[in-house]
Formats: C-alpha cells, structure tokens, sequence
C-alpha cells in the first residue's frame, strides 16, 4: 500500500475499510468473511441493478461458514426473465455474483447486515452482454483500446423532499440555494444521508438546499437539495450513485417524509437534473487540460458527445416529465451547444482552478504551504439527464460519445461551430439559438433518435441490436410525442402526470 492509499484509509469512513486497513478495491473474500464473523454480521443482501435501472435485493441469512464461503464464491441464481424484458422465460436463469469491493454496511438494518453489489452471467459464466453494468464496462474497455483515454466521471444527484408544510422561517420561493437553516428545513436529513453514503463508499464532494423550494395549495412543501460527488472511475462512479439514490430515499422513508428524483415537479418551479462531469485521463496524467487550456482531446470528447446526444436522451431522460424540464429559463438545456461557464448550454465547462492557486495566500497571509496547481479538477458537464436515468446505460452512452469525438475527423471544427458564449435564453441572441439543433421534446422523439443514431451504440456490440429495439419501444409505448403543447396552462393534468412518475426513477 503507497503512503496516499495508507491516508485514504486512515480517513474512510467506510468501517469496513477502518477495519481491514485495506482501501476497498483490495478486498478479498476472507476479508469479507472475517468482518462478518468479528461484527456479528447475520445476513446478507446481494444488490443488482434491474433492467429498469433500480436496485433490487436478495437477502440471505447466515447459518454457517461453509455456505458464507459458497455464497461469497459462486453466487446465486435468479429469475433473468423478471428482471429484463428482453430476456426470454423459457431460458431465463442467470447468476449473479458478488463484486467484494462493493460491500458495506447497512445503515438501515435492524439485524446486522452486510450489502454486496452483484455482477450478472450467463449460463456459459460469461458477464451478461446486455446487462447495464457490463454495456457500460463494454464500453469503456473499447475507449481505452481504440484510444487510449479513460473516463472519469461523477454525477450532481438533485432532489426534492416533500412534507407537510412548515409554518416558521418560509424560505423564499425559487431563492434556496445554498440557504441555510432555520429557511432549508432538511439539513439534517441531508447531512445524515451524506454520512450514510460516505459509509457505504460514496466519495461524496459536497451537498447543499438547491434552488427550488415552494409550498403548493394543498398544504405542502417541497424542498430542493443535491449531493454532488468527486470524479472517480467509471464503474464505482456507477456504483455510488446507485446506493445513494437508495440511501436517500430510505432515509427520508424512516424521517416521514417523500423522497422524489422527479425531473419536473411543477410549472415555473426548479427542476431536478442528474448532471454528470466528465475528466479525461491518459497514460495516468488527466488530459482534459493541456498548456492551462481545455485540450484539443476534451473539446473532440465534447463534439463527439454532442454529436449523438439526441439519442443519449433515451438513456437519460427516460418518462414524460423529463421533457417538462428541458425549457428555456429553468437552468436547463434545450439545444445542442457548449460553453464555459454558461448555464443555459448542453455541455458547460465550469471554472477550473486554472491560473488561481494563489488565491489561498490572498485569503490568509501567512499561508506558508506550497502553492499547488489544481487545474486537474477541471471536468466538464453533460447538463441534460436527470433522476429517470438509467445510470449505466446513460455512462455507456456517454463514453461512446467521447470515443466517437476522439475518432471523428471534424471534431475540432464541430466544436468551434456549437461554441456559445451568450446565454442563448435572452431575446439579444435569438438569432444564435435559431441557429441550434433542439433537443428531442418527449419519449417518443427520443425513441426516434436512437433509431436513426443506434449504429454508433451497436458498434464493437456494446449495444445489441435487440437491446437497441427493447428501449426505443418502451420509449414509444408512452405515446407522448407533442405531449408538452399539450399540456400547455394545464397545470390539474400537469399535476397527475408528475404523480404518476414521482417514483418511476
């Protein structure tokens, strides 16, 4: 272990890693049973994603070591037809097996429990082709081959909690970013959710109340708040968003209150987005920044990206509701463009800690340190998915988008063309956002995308043509093509939309 790995662990707060003095990705199954017999751990629960992107949970309870060792060596089986509707009854088994660098700790258990993310195979042991975990690694592994470059990425999680409305301290509607208590009333509930995920893995950055606030006419209130997380590799990127989405929600379950990553709440009010910051890295030096500027390699990632985001709404922005977010004047996007610092585009390069590392000794004098160059946290930002996501799929498609960039002979110029540096919502620049390509306006139009642009997902079979069909048809079955001019001033029917996918993500 180098000396960082030893002070990574030194301050973890994830006890198994306390415990083992080992960073998680170092696990072992002896590990895994030595905690449980030292902390009287009783059960265990495998957690796998679905084909619907939720978590889902088999739960086993300890008898004896000879079946813990079984169980933490061949894994188990499950119904792959429930679970994946493009997988067929009539041969549906599969396996799924425990992946040791994911456990943690339930923080919710009554009986000591230990969690384990699982991967799928087949009847043949290979990792199932179509299974989200494994598109994504797919797709990632073809980066890194035909390329070069790796991804990192981290995701901005926003939500709404949802309660009985709060007589004292009204917070100002649409004013609650970053608003402290006694105005945000669910600090607490945010700050316990931030423990529970760093326990569990989560390498959270930070969380603060968001915009969004308001108190509707039936008594209740609704309150904005987001967990942001640092950029890590890719696959445990995935992992971390998956259980905090479970934490938060079961935290708000046991504090009485509703929990929504919904999209789209209301009219005028904030929505929420799941907006993912990418880094790229290569020969293990980031190489999203080259001479203090963005580098040739990010702004073909960008190009590429752009290039087949219309389709990379099918796997991000996934019910009705996601499109009742994508309006101008809301901080969301609704046309193909990039931009530093410039909220009202697809893509945003947000400041960098370029040219700035003294500024630490402007605020405090003394500061007798070494100045350090920070500018490797410079990431940019996919602004458009939001909670319905299915988190695997979206990354895969995400790292596609960089692959083609990087191979696209016309990325450069593709990048200068969609560069915006105006907000492109003010009236002065109309003409500039006539100029944009639109992002898809429903499911339906999303589902359309993915047709025309599937072969870049089928490439290297990262996609499978019938994986491909599954998604576009459940995007099309919700008929909501013009969906949002419909539903224009309706707000009673806006309502009843919203409820009916509060959850569905």
């Amino acid at each position: 272990m180098t000396t960082l790995e030893a002070l990574d662990v030194a301050f973890s707060p994830n006890p198994l890693v306390q415990f083992l003095h080992k960073p998680a990705k170092d696990f072992t199954k002896a590990d895994l049973m030595k905690y449980i017999a030292a902390k009287g751990i009783k059960m265990i629960n495998f957690r796998y994603i679905g084909g619907d992107g939720k978590l889902k949970t088999l739960n086993f309870v300890i008898t004896g070591r000879e079946q813990l060792d079984s169980l933490l060596s061949c894994g188990e089986r499950v119904d792959g037809s429930s679970l994946f509707s493009y997988i067929d009854a009539n041969s549906s088994d599969l396996y799924v097996v425990p992946r040791y660098k994911t456990a943690f700790l339930n923080p919710f258990a009554a009986i000591p429990t230990l969690d384990i993310l699982c991967a799928y195979f087949d009847k043949d042991g290979n990792p199932l082709a179509s299974a989200p975990e494994n598109v994504m690694m797919k797709a990632h592994k073809n980066l890194q081959e035909s390329t070069g470059y790796s991804l990192d990425v981290m995701g901005e999680l926003e939500y709404y909690v949802i309660s009985q409305k709060q007589e004292f301290y009204p917070a100002v509607d649409q004013k609650g970013y970053h608003e402290s208590e006694p105005f945000a009333k669910f600090e607490q509930i945010r700050k316990e959710c931030m423990e529970a995920i760093a326990r569990s893995g989560g390498l959270i950055k930070y969380a603060h109340s968001e915009v969004g606030n308001f108190t509707t006419d039936d008594d209740y209130y609704y309150e904005q708040n987001e967990i942001e997380f640092n950029p890590t590799d890719i696959e445990d990127a995935a992992d971390q968003l998956t259980i905090a989405k479970w934490i938060i929600r079961m935290v708000g379950n046991k504090h009485g209150v509703n929990i929504s990553f919904a999209p789209k709440i209301t009219v005028g009010k904030a929505g929420s987005g799941l907006h993912i910051h990418m880094k790229l890295h290569k020969d293990g030096k980031t190489a999203t920044i080259e001479n203090g500027r963005l580098s040739d390699a990010a702004k073909k990632a960008i190009a590429g990206i752009l290039d087949i985001t219309p389709a990379l709404t099918a796997f991000g922005n996934t019910n009705p509701t996601s499109y009742l977010r994508l309006v101008p004047h809301q901080e969301a996007p609704t046309n193909i463009c990039w931009g530093d610092r410039n909220r009202s585009v697809l893509i945003r390069v947000p400041l960098g800690w370029i040219g700035v590392s003294d500024m630490i000794k402007k605020a405090n004098p003394a500061y007798d340190d070494e100045l350090r160059d920070f500018s490797d946290r410079q990431t940019f930002e996919f602004r458009c998915p939001d909670g319905s996501a299915n988190i695997h799929l979206l990354l895969a498609g995400l790292v596609i988008g960089v692959n083609h960039g990087l191979e696209m002979e016309n990325a450069l110029e593709m990048a200068e063309k969609l560069y915006v540096n105006v907000n492109i919502f003010h009236e002065e620049h109309k003409d500039k956002l006539a100029q944009l390509d639109a992002l898809p306006l429903s499911c339906y139009e999303s589902g359309e995308c993915l047709l025309k642009l599937r072969s870049h997902f089928e490439k290297n079979e990262i996609f499978s043509p019938k994986h491909i069909d599954g998604i576009v048809k459940s995007l099309m079955a919700y008929e909501d093509k013009g969906l949002s001019e419909k539903l224009y001033g309706k707000n009673h029917e806006i309502k009843k939309l919203v409820d009916k996918y509060l959850h569905q993500m």
